[in-house]
């Protein structure tokens, strides 16, 4: 392979000598769910694995990984605030039956411990066999110094939002595979080749094929864990170019907004900042949960202008009449981002990301044109 005569770095020649080279994805590259035909046949005849997941976005992987082999079911909506659903007994119902439960075990989902007390299924319990966390092996993001609920709706242990970064969700989707074992580990076989194929799919979007398969996805997300994957291609050359002309995907369509400042609305957005170099410069809400005031909208305004900062991003969930006010009254554009997959509009969570960097990148050049 030729990345290893090019790197010098030993990390990093270890690394592509011992990393797994991915799994060959269908040529569409998209975010389709594939089934595993070989796997399928041998298992046919078993019952799906049942699992419940507090999000559809953990649903979504879930059958990624899992195809026909599981049977999923997701407590909110897809447009729901994900702080605040409300349990229904239904949803209490669909657990005692669970094999498998995903929640992300932060402290995002207040609401699910009544659901487990009331389910009653010691297997997806925390701590049974079929309980599964989604941030486990994450580095969690603004992590609070102190608990203070006086700075508003304040996460305790860290920003829960994981998959605001496609790489999280491979961790994600790690976790999903691991309870999937422990619950069903006949069908080992299959999680794991699910769980290939997703991987796959994400490194093919974020960084492009073409990059993909000069230097692999394992290693380019360790580069990008790191924080040094943009050095890295900038300086690494390839048939007298450097990489990052190869760099493709999401990170190649993020360009128009890497490096710049965009107000936000909640603090949604902490590891899409991380991943995509850009910098939520401000809220519209003064704290965590906390509406805002007439005067720090007034204040915020101030700030957009004085820095020249011409685009609002916002959840979908926020209500589009008061993002729309403030970005008029700013003269800024507003982009209304859907949080998990479902709908029609972005049935997989590969379209919710497609609409986050397009979105984006959209509102940053329009902004662009307009101030000039």
């Amino acid at each position: 392979m030729w990345f290893n005569r090019l790197c010098s770095a030993a990390l990093l020649a270890a690394t592509v000598a011992a990393a797994p080279r991915a799994w060959a994805l269908s040529a569409d590259g998209g975010g389709v769910a594939h089934e595993h035909p070989a796997a399928n046949d041998v298992h046919r005849a078993a019952d799906p694995v049942h699992v419940v997941a507090t999000l559809p976005v953990y649903a979504e992987i879930t059958k990624e990984i899992g195809g026909d082999q599981v049977e999923v079911k997701a407590i909110a909506d897809p447009h729901e605030d994900e702080h605040f659903v409300r349990p229904k007994p239904s949803f209490a119902a669909d657990i005692r039956r669970a094999d498998l439960f995903v929640t992300t075990g932060l402290d995002l989902e207040l609401w699910v411990p009544p659901l487990l007390d009331k389910a009653g299924n010691a297997k997806v319990s925390e701590g049974g066999p079929g309980y599964v966390t989604a941030y486990t092996g994450i580095h969690l993001l603004e992590v609070p110094t102190a608990a203070d609920r006086a700075e508003g709706d304040v996460h305790i242990y860290g920003n829960p939002h994981l998959v605001t970064d496609p790489l999280n969700a491979i961790q994600v989707a790690r976790n999903i595979t691991a309870g999937l074992k422990r619950v069903s580990p006949d069908r080992a076989a299959v999680w794991d080749k699910g769980l290939e194929t997703f991987t796959d799919k994400i490194y093919r979007r974020l960084f492009g094929p073409a990059l993909v398969d000069m230097v692999g996805g394992p290693t380019l997300e360790q580069l990008a864990h790191s924080g040094k994957l943009m050095s890295f291609l900038q300086n690494t050359p390839y048939k007298g170019q450097p990489l990052i002309n190869s760099l493709g995907g999401w990170l190649a369509a993020a360009a128009p907004f890497r490096g710049k400042k965009v107000i936000c609305y909640h603090k949604n957005w902490a590891y899409f900042q991380d991943r995509f170099q850009v910098t939520c410069a401000d809220y519209v809400e003064p704290k965590p949960g906390i509406p805002p005031t007439p005067g720090h909208v007034v204040q915020l305004i101030r700030e957009m202008k004085d820095q020249h900062i011409g685009v609002i991003m916002a959840a979908d969930y926020f209500g589009e009449t008061k993002v729309k006010t403030t970005a008029d009254r700013a003269g800024a554009r507003y982009v209304m981002m859907p949080m998990e997959p479902g709908d029609a509009r972005t049935p997989t969570y590969f379209d919710v990301v497609d609409h986050w960097v397009n979105g984006l990148a959209q509102a940053f050049g329009t902004a662009a044109a307009a101030d000039h």
